[in-house]
């Protein structure tokens, strides 16, 4: 699922978009200028994402994807990771979960394309902050396990 997402979806474009839409969520009379079944379609696809990655977060106690030894490390490399993160993007799909569940999720994604297409803002713009900075950390391990494979 995690292959499938990454072949039809560039992670730098999915990282950009969300960010727009994050912008013209909580900003008043602001509207993303995508189309809207662009819009549609990545919503659903972060949907299956997070449903897919939620199962790996249950399943995958005990895998571990290590990076080689080589690597120098590098924040831009990393993007929202952390080190250990990186060496293990598995954890993070566990650590995820902890902070916000699957109705989090679902419950961002729907207010996040719900303000981005439309004209009013959405007033609780902190509750959907966390979500949002978790999926970038979801996003990014993904790629991560999908480039190891």
């Amino acid at each position: 699922m995690l292959e499938v997402f990454f072949q039809f979806n560039n992670l730098t474009e999915v990282k950009e978009m969300l960010s727009t839409m994050m912008h013209s969520s909580v900003q008043k009379n602001s509207r993303i200028t995508k189309n809207p079944a662009e819009v549609f379609h990545l919503y659903l696809s972060l949907r299956s994402l997070v449903r897919a990655s939620h199962l790996i977060s249950k399943k995958a106690k005990k895998k571990k994807f290590t990076a080689p030894s080589e690597i120098n490390f590098s924040k831009i490399m990393t993007g929202s990771l952390s080190e250990q993160e990186y060496r293990n993007p598995v954890q993070i799909f566990r650590s995820v979960f902890k902070i916000c569940s699957l109705q989090d999720f679902d419950g961002y994604l729907s207010a996040v394309v719900y303000f981005s297409l439309g004209n009013s803002r959405c007033e609780s713009g902190k509750k959907i902050i966390i979500p949002y900075l978790q999926l970038t950390k979801l996003l990014d391990a993904a790629w991560l396990i999908v480039e190891r494979l």
